[in-house]
């Protein structure tokens, strides 16, 4: 008797111990499942696509270069332009320019950066994909922002999803895609990080470019107008600019400047832009104005237009613009953002302070330059 109940005692341990490896291992099998799906979720890689089939867009869930480039290059376009350029003399001479573009919209509508395009172009030729071939005519084209809308002759072309740019962060995958050095190297792709954000450069003796987007990820000449996107496959930049002088400092244009430019002319055939006359700058820029601005939030105004909308309607040098329509402003491009989704003529609702007391006003807005 003694000898059975200790053999049943050993094997009631024994179980015990077997019962408990076996139970440890289906809960870290299952806290593993689970840790894998919330990584999974995370980024994005649940390896399924979803197609917009109102816009022909494609959206990726899977965050992996290689489906972002399989995606998107159908829609990336070789952009050849001849301008016409005169001397001090007044001699006019042809000169040609490579750069990229995107295709917004089935029926030929592409974006691309100003300066591909040139102030006069005299021919712009765009190279898809396939191997076609278009012409392209000027749709809209502002120096301001470095933004050109061109539109070829041609239905059903695969094109781009557009992501927020105000939902990127420093640290996240940004992926370019574009012709570098001209279309013997078309539709490279390259990959990096979101370095910084709200960046302000100069172009040249004259010209700022605000509140750009900052990225490592390769960039060179050719590159101009081509794609930045994170790894759902989304556009959220416009690659512009490259630092000269250093390794890794590629610069792009907020995507969400362009998207109520693409919706006026989707819906309207054209973009007309809105301004309701002032001078501002935001936190970047107020800098280099006075080491004494400290400036939080919002615009602070440095110029008011006489008898445009912002003057008649109280506001002064130096308030400070803080919401249009009840939006938050969060710098210069933010704000010409939500003046464009707007026409000549409406008017917006303009929350700003002055002495540290808040008031809002309704302010008209009047046609601009570009």
């Amino acid at each position: 008797m003694h000898k059975k109940g200790k053999s049943g005692l050993t094997i009631f341990f024994l179980g015990l111990i077997i019962g408990g490896i076996i139970f440890g291992s289906l809960a870290f099998f299952i806290t593993n499942m689970r840790m894998n799906a919330l990584i999974d979720e995370k980024l994005g890689m649940e390896s399924e696509i979803v197609t917009d089939d109102s816009s022909g867009s494609v959206t990726l869930k899977e965050s992996t270069t290689e489906k972002v480039a399989q995606s998107v290059t159908p829609a990336v376009v070789g952009i050849e332009t001849v301008s016409v350029t005169k001397d001090i003399f007044d001699r006019e001479s042809e000169v040609g320019g490579i750069g990229t573009g995107f295709i917004v919209d089935k029926n030929g509508l592409i974006l691309t950066n100003q300066h591909v395009v040139s102030e006069n172009p005299k021919q712009i030729n765009v190279t898809l994909k396939d191997g076609r071939n278009f012409d392209a005519k000027v749709i809209y084209s502002s120096t301001t922002i470095d933004l050109a809308v061109i539109k070829i002759d041609a239905k059903n072309l695969p094109v781009v999803k557009l992501g927020d740019s105000e939902k990127i962060n420093i640290g996240q995958t940004a992926i370019a895609i574009g012709n570098p050095m001209g279309l013997t190297f078309e539709r490279t792709v390259t990959q990096g990080i979101i370095s910084a954000l709200n960046r302000s450069i100069a172009v040249d003796s004259s010209t700022i470019a605000e509140d750009l987007i900052q990225t490592d990820a390769s960039i060179n000449e050719g590159n101009s107008g081509g794609p930045l996107l994170n790894l759902a496959g989304e556009v959220v930049g416009i690659n512009t600019y490259k630092i000269q002088s250093g390794e890794g400092l590629g610069f792009a244009i907020p995507i969400n400047i362009a998207k109520p430019i693409i919706e006026h002319i989707k819906n309207e055939g054209e973009f007309v832009s809105t301004v309701m006359g002032i001078e501002g700058v935001d936190k970047e820029i107020a800098r280099y104005y006075s080491e004494d601005i400290d400036l939080e939030k919002g615009i602070l105004i440095v110029g008011v237009v006489n008898g445009m909308g912002a003057d008649n309607s109280g506001i002064k040098e130096n308030d400070i613009i803080t919401k249009v329509n009840n939006v938050e402003i969060k710098n210069m491009l933010h704000f010409r953002e939500q003046l464009y989704y707007h026409s000549p003529g409406d008017k917006v609702k303009v929350t700003y302070e002055r002495d540290g007391k808040s008031k809002t006003v309704e302010v008209a807005l009047s046609k601009g330059n570009n």
